[in-house]
């Protein structure tokens, strides 16, 4: 039997795994590997996601926060609150994208 922590880790990747399918609207490409998901920290029954848009202007940002939720809320253990943190700093560019976003795009 795990101990709670030995689960964290595993919880984590298991809501990275869940924002995987999370799918920026304008681009095209998931919000992990664009470099949106600035942190996930998880306790024992709560998730707090730190993420931010590619712009404070994005016009497709409800859209995105209400996929979020509903990836996080289908996906996840229903004993384990998320709490979504969206913040503008630093800034998202991008170089924050991961090398395979910058290839599917073509990005170099």
């Amino acid at each position: 039997m795990k101990t709670c922590d030995e689960a964290l880790p595993q919880r984590e990747q298991s809501v990275r795994n869940a924002l995987l399918q999370v799918i920026d609207p304008e681009v095209g490409e998931n919000i992990v590997d664009l470099g949106l998901v600035y942190g996930i920290e998880v306790s024992e029954d709560v998730v707090i996601v730190t993420f931010t848009m590619t712009s404070q202007a994005c016009p497709m940002g409800e859209m995105l926060l209400d996929d979020i939720d509903a990836t996080l809320t289908l996906l996840l253990p229903s004993e384990l609150k998320f709490n979504m943190n969206l913040v503008w700093e630093p800034p998202w560019n991008p170089d924050m994208m991961s090398a395979e976003a910058k290839l599917r795009l073509g990005w170099s």
